[in-house]
């Protein structure tokens, strides 16, 4: 690997990544020229590269959506597909001309601290009460970029303040750990993970899975959302079906999304008449409201329930399992044919993190508590002069982001001042407290529950009122939307 070690300094301000985050990073952040890198070739993230071709958002169009740029036709009830958000998403950076700041095929490989060392030191050593500056005039970060074209050499550049906005899903799959000769060396069909899954094309993905015995581990988006891809590959007489490998069910909602109101107990009662959870044993354990508040709960396909009334689709539940030749073995050793094993098992977000910052800082990354302790979901405390947008979970993420991204440039802009590092600390480990009594899933990190809070907060931050309607009334009764949320000039 050759090393170009002449520095550019073209911005003062970095963004890693192009996804959402990336792109509503950019556009708030637009006044101070950032530079963008980007792996790919596209703006997107996980829509351009981790969807599968029948792939749809799991929600109204309406909510999801940029505060200044509403969608066309916004109130048709169709969800739409991820080719019609990319297409948004394109419009979006086009309008607002951030496509000029972005690197494509740029991929980040290096990250190195640069800045004050004794400053570096004190974070560490103890808890300094003084505020960070978050434009200081001279580098903090080094950050290595290698080109897809140029794969034998990295050109380093240096910035002020760097925005990590790569995301806790795909690149880096999460597999499961098997005993000797437990694992998949031993198949002798084909495995996969559905990050692979995602690179085919329509043709490549119907021959996968017509006609052979598929295996799906997992029963969240992503396996259900397959699950239904394979049986609409193997409908007829000689089309096999395709079994869903289930260890913890969560809640499930119909396609047409009735679970926006109501307690917890009314909507898990509605959803145990509507869908034949406890017909296939796919009745979670745990309450409706802690899916909610971990951002767990997975619309189901139309039609999904009606394959598996066909046996296109079969559920087994099972703790443990493991490959055999043949297929899959089970903790009760029986044992299931498979031709295909995908693994719907998600992703390791926190290792791709801790690829590219450098020590200490990446042994930081879930201190104290094994959550990043994120100030305002986006500044880690004992990270200098760096921003995380993206990893934060809600209902609707690209809210979640653009309103974050609002928030980090209202501080790169001086409009307000971060409090101490212990101050910032206490504060994050609260709202974890917060989360482990909302859901014994808090590790995935959602504030779909405490998100308008959370919003109050940072609007009150950045010196615009928390009330967002125009009167008590609709303040009082109507629903947040983006659009209340929208920069005024």
């Amino acid at each position: 690997m050759l090393y170009r070690y002449n520095m550019h300094s073209v911005s003062k301000i970095a963004i890693i990544g192009a996804g959402v985050s990336g792109i509503a990073a950019s556009k708030q952040l637009s006044h101070h020229n950032p530079l963008v890198f980007e792996a790919s070739d596209s703006i997107g993230g996980v829509w351009r590269h981790c969807s599968y071709n029948s792939t749809k958002l799991q929600s109204h169009r309406r909510d999801y959506e940029f505060s200044d740029f509403p969608w066309p036709q916004r109130e048709s009830s169709e969800f739409p597909t991820h080719l019609e958000i990319l297409d948004y998403l394109h419009s979006y950076a086009e309008h607002f001309d951030v496509l000029k700041n972005i690197r494509f095929n740029s991929k980040v490989v290096e990250i190195r601290y640069v800045g004050d060392q004794e400053d570096l030191s004190s974070s560490f050593g103890g808890l300094p009460s003084d505020h960070r500056t978050p434009l200081p005039g001279h580098p903090v970060w080094e950050i290595g970029v290698q080109k897809n074209n140029q794969s034998d050499s990295i050109q380093w550049y240096a910035f002020e303040f760097v925005v990590v906005c790569i995301g806790k899903y795909g690149d880096i799959p999460k597999i499961p750990e098997f005993a000797c000769n437990k694992g998949p060396d031993v198949f002798k069909g084909r495995v996969m993970h559905t990050l692979d899954y995602c690179k085919l094309d329509q043709e490549a993905a119907t021959k996968l899975l017509e006609g052979k015995k598929v295996v799906v581990v997992g029963f969240k988006k992503s396996g259900i959302d397959l699950a239904m891809e394979c049986a609409k590959a193997n409908q007829g007489p000689q089309g096999q079906s395709c079994t869903m490998v289930v260890r913890t069910p969560h809640w499930i909602v119909p396609h047409y999304r009735i679970w926006r109101s109501g307690i917890s107990k009314f909507i898990e009662s509605y959803l145990l008449r509507k869908l034949p959870l406890e017909k296939y044993e796919l009745k979670p354990e745990h309450p409706f409201e802690e899916d909610y508040a971990s951002c767990q709960m997975a619309i189901v396909p139309e039609n999904f329930f009606s394959e598996a009334d066909k046996g296109k689709i079969v559920f087994k539940r099972a703790s443990n399992w493991s490959f055999w030749s043949g297929g899959i073995e089970f903790e009760d050793n029986s044992k299931l044919e498979a031709d295909v094993v995908v693994l719907a098992t998600g992703f390791d977000g926190k290792k791709k993190l801790k690829s590219i910052l450098p020590r200490p800082f990446c042994s930081l990354l879930d201190y104290p508590s094994g959550l990043m302790p994120l100030y305002r979901g986006t500044i880690h405390p004992l990270i200098p002069n760096m921003a995380f947008v993206g990893y934060i979970e809600s209902v609707s993420n690209l809210a979640t982001s653009e309103i974050r991204s609002m928030w980090l440039s209202g501080l790169l802009d001086k409009k307000f001042e971060l409090p101490s590092v212990e101050k910032m600390l206490s504060q994050t480990l609260h709202e974890m407290d917060v989360m482990k009594r909302s859901t014994r899933f808090y590790k995935r990190h959602c504030n779909s529950t405490h998100s308008i809070n959370h919003n109050d907060e940072m609007c009150e931050d950045m010196g615009w009122s928390s009330w967002r309607k125009k009167n008590w009334i609709t303040e009082g009764f109507s629903p947040y939307s983006s659009e209340d949320y929208r920069k005024k000039d």
